[in-house]
């Protein structure tokens, strides 16, 4: 959004930009999908498309299409490794993007004015660019938050990434702070009616007692939705757990030893569950650094949720 801010501002002030967005990218490369900057007249910048030779290069390349008043926009495709013959981008780190330099100027003030005032309201639209077209549409025209296909580029601004946190305790208050500092949107769920530190929580989106029988009634499939099963008892996890294994979505966790997912694993086996749908399940839950207050428990969970939302 302060792309979206810059780019309303320097068309207010009349000023000729071009608006430079990763819309590929594989491997080891600088810069991930929807990675934005800005680059004005005026000879200011705003944002970053991942730094080193590549942003360089295609700065250098925005300048010029400024100085020559290009208003065609362009895909530049990097490959970053030195043996390449064509589109080496001077970097050695071996993954390719590809880039489109968007020229913007006053015609497209109402357009962006539009994406602004639709997210600040926490609306969610999507932005279509190509070679021939811009079009602003309201809601999500795409099933994930970013589109590629046939040189056309789509991303869903006000996109959100929500963590469903299944219990109130001191792990789910230490969550809520740290995937609320990462801009997650946080629901959290328990069925203890007066819980300390669900009160005290104030880091959530929404907190809510419910009975853990009708969780999977809470909790939609989606790209976008990673769940945190940290209830008080191994009881409760494992009823949680048969409710959410159907779930479609990018990530399920479940907190607790070796042992006690051991058992829980065993049992569900035996009832009838899949070990491919077990397999689905992080558990332990989050990165193996030794954590054992919840604040570090919390910074593990943190950890596999943002390599499972950067990888898929």
């Amino acid at each position: 959004m302060n792309i979206i801010r810059k780019i309303i501002e320097n068309i207010n002030n009349n000023k000729k930009l071009i608006l430079l967005i990763v819309v590929v990218n594989k491997g080891s490369s600088p810069g991930r999908q929807g990675f934005k900057m800005l680059v004005v007249d005026d000879g200011k910048r705003y944002g970053s498309i991942g730094g080193g030779a590549t942003e360089h290069k295609l700065v250098n390349r925005a300048y010029k299409m400024l100085e020559e008043n290009i208003s065609t926009p362009e895909l530049h495709e990097q490959i970053h490794r030195t043996e390449e013959a064509m589109h080496a981008s001077g970097m050695i780190c071996s993954g390719e993007n590809t880039v489109i330099l968007y020229p913007i100027d006053n015609k497209y003030m109402s357009d962006f004015g539009a994406v602004k005032k639709c997210v600040d309201a926490k609306n969610e639209i999507t932005l279509t660019l190509g070679i021939n077209e811009l079009k602003i549409e309201e809601g999500a025209e795409i099933s994930g938050q970013y589109e590629f296909k046939n040189d056309i580029y789509k991303e869903v601004l006000g996109y959100k990434h929500i963590v469903y946190i299944v219990g109130g305790g001191h792990v789910g208050l230490a969550l809520s702070k740290q995937m609320k500092m990462l801009e997650y949107t946080v629901k959290i769920y328990d069925n203890r009616p007066n819980l300390d530190t669900l009160e005290a929580n104030n880091y959530a989106d929404e907190k809510n007692i419910i009975n853990f029988d009708k969780i999977d009634e809470f909790i939609p499939n989606g790209k976008n939705i990673y769940i945190v099963i940290a209830s008080f008892s191994h009881t409760h996890d494992k009823k949680i757990l048969t409710k959410l294994l159907n779930k479609k979505v990018a990530y399920l966790g479940m907190m607790g030893s070796k042992n006690k997912v051991k058992e829980i694993f065993s049992d569900l086996n035996e009832k009838g569950y899949s070990k491919e749908q077990l397999e689905k399940v992080s558990a332990p839950i989050g990165v193996a650094i030794k954590s054992e207050t919840p604040e570090e428990i919390a910074v593990s969970i943190a950890a596999e949720i943002i390599k499972t939302k950067n990888t898929i």
